[in-house]
């Protein structure tokens, strides 16, 4: 097995004896329940309704959660001194960051995989549940944003010396862009000369991951009219048959991106002992 994998399958062993990762599985779990509840009791109809509550909840939820378990498992190993005995054997800090996102990610999918299969078994035993393709499509967008925003994390473990520097920049980084996106982009657009605002609408949709996940998953649903005429192209491109392929070309340069960053990062510490 090369590295990768056995920093991977180290990873995923101590992601699974984690409590916060069961803790975090339980409580999206119950959310996931209770709004498929709802849901068979027809209060609401639609994209506007069930699926966009559900786009919400998972979009307030899992991005937290992958910071935190993300920037928690790279600060605990500066913190127990175990970066430093894995630094005396011959292997690549690439093998370490790469073995570490790819051994999250299998933590972070098991919990949306129980969430969404708990609330599909119920739903087909009660006959309450979505339509497949609504259900598919949710499911995609939670996969989408815990791996971008696990992505940002490998990045916050980087910077922080410890957890509770780690806890103050995931909880910045999750308000700034879950919590304060919308009232920040209306207060900067607002500033620029209408020209402008197309363009940087563009440019800052996709420097947001939540944002461009969000967007990509709503006009997917069919909810694009909801976005209004200024995201009409935005609509015939996710809509094209390029627009799934670019999406995740994105999102992998994206997490690239994190990744070689922090790759830097650790690199330099490494080479300054």
């Amino acid at each position: 097995m090369s590295e990768t994998g056995y920093v991977a399958v180290r990873e995923m062993k101590i992601g699974f004896r984690n409590p916060w990762a069961y803790s975090f599985m339980a409580l999206f779990a119950l959310f996931m329940f209770s709004l498929l509840l709802i849901n068979a009791q027809g209060y609401v109809l639609g994209y506007s309704g069930m699926s966009g509550t559900m786009l919400n909840l998972a979009l307030y939820l899992l991005p937290l959660m992958s910071l935190m378990l993300g920037a928690f498992s790279l600060t605990s190993e500066k913190e127990e001194g175990n970066w430093e005995l894995l630094s005396t054997y011959p292997l690549g800090t690439w093998s370490f960051l790469l073995g570490k996102y790819i051994g999250l990610s299998v933590v972070l999918l098991a919990i949306v995989a129980f969430g969404f299969g708990l609330s599909g078994v119920a739903g087909w035993l009660f006959g309450g549940g979505f339509d497949f393709a609504t259900y598919r499509q949710l499911m995609a967008f939670s996969i989408g944003v815990s791996l971008f925003f696990l992505g940002a994390a490998m990045l916050v473990g980087t910077l922080a010396s410890n957890r509770w520097q780690a806890l103050t920049i995931a909880v910045g980084v999750w308000f700034f862009t879950i919590i304060a996106w919308p009232s920040l982009l209306i207060a900067t657009l607002g500033m620029m000369p209408y020209a402008w605002v197309k363009p940087a609408v563009t440019a800052l949709t996709f420097l947001n991951p939540a944002e461009l996940t969000r967007l990509f998953t709503v006009v997917k649903l069919g909810g694009g009219s909801t976005l209004g005429p200024q995201y009409y192209k935005w609509m015939v491109w996710i809509h094209s048959p390029w627009g799934t392929p670019v999406f995740v070309g994105v999102m992998l340069a994206w997490i690239g991106a994190a990744l070689t960053v922090a790759y830097s990062l650790w690199e330099r510490g490494r080479r300054r002992g």
